[in-house]
């Protein structure tokens, strides 16, 4: 979007990277049509503090002085951006999908946890937007550019510390994260119990991917909080998304949505899920699961 943007106004795409390890990503951005790469090099960046961060890059704005400044409506990149259209007193149009440059501009973005679609208007001397999770993809351009690094040492102050997420070390579980699996296989109140997970487990192994439930779930306590898919979990892009016994609650679909393909396992064939499924089988879960984990075995010759 940052490239079809600069491109149609004619004008250079720059990006800025925070913390020591900014200028690896040169090689990358290369690809995707930025010229010059701002890094700010002060060592107190390496961890995330957001009012530092935000202040960075509103120090930037006021040199640079861009038309607009995008960022990711990520949990970070949402609070930074926050950050700072405060700063520098202008508005924010946050989770976007889709941008028509002009004045002003008019954006489509997500609204109710992307349950609805509002279009708006946004006129400032410098936009700033964020770019709903999954909406968009990534292109590259034809050809690579040669990206300039230039330092920038932004004058920061203690008060902007404040606030800053300390070294944390994440537990190694061996598994696939919700996040990044190609392959999801969700768990509803349908499932029957925690030990009914023992079938999703097992079609997960089998398919290389990874096992998610629904707030229900947690809510009887048979999976872990960082299992759920949904509004209040995990967002999901998956390749496939095999929701067993889920009934299909907003909540649950806005954590879905970017799936490519779903899949329904479900007894009850109004259920919401299975009208806004791809492919759906209507039928008790655990004996559907059996037939299905048994034939994937005997298709791999196990």
């Amino acid at each position: 979007m940052a490239g079809r943007l600069a491109k149609e106004a004619d004008q250079p795409l720059d990006a800025v990277a925070i913390g020591p390890k900014g200028t690896a990503t040169a090689g990358i951005l290369s690809s995707y049509g930025v010229s010059t790469l701002h890094v700010a090099d002060d060592p107190r960046l390496a961890e995330y503090a957001p009012a530092a961060w935000a202040h960075t890059i509103a120090e930037l704005a006021d040199q640079v002085q861009p038309e607009v400044i995008i960022g990711t409506a990520s949990d970070r990149g949402g609070e930074i951006m926050a950050h700072v259209a405060a700063r520098m007193q202008l508005p924010m149009a946050a989770n976007c999908t889709e941008i028509a440059p002009g004045d002003p501009f008019t954006v489509t973005r997500q609204r109710w946890g992307g349950s609805l679609l509002e279009e708006a208007r946004l006129k400032a001397h410098i936009k700033l937007l964020t770019l709903a999770p999954h909406a968009l993809t990534a292109e590259a351009s034809p050809s690579r550019l040669e990206v300039t690094t230039r330092p920038f040492g932004p004058v920061l102050d203690d008060k902007d510390f404040r606030v800053r997420l300390m070294p944390q070390v994440e537990a190694d579980t061996g598994k696939i994260s919700l996040a990044q699996a190609r392959v999801v296989i969700g768990g509803g109140r349908g499932v029957g119990s925690a030990e009914g997970f023992a079938s999703l487990e097992e079609l997960a192994d089998l398919l290389g991917g990874a096992v998610g439930c629904s707030r229900a779930v947690t809510s009887l306590g048979w999976r872990p909080h960082s299992d759920q898919v949904g509004q209040t979990g995990t967002r999901i892009a998956p390749d496939l998304y095999v929701a067993c016994g889920i009934s299909g609650a907003i909540q649950h679909m806005v954590g879905c949505r970017a799936a490519k393909h779903i899949l329904a396992i479900n007894t009850d064939p109004a259920a919401p899920i299975v009208s806004q499924a791809d492919y759906a089988i209507i039928g008790d879960v655990q004996k559907v699961l059996v037939s299905v984990n048994a034939e994937i075995h005997r298709a791999k010759g196990g």
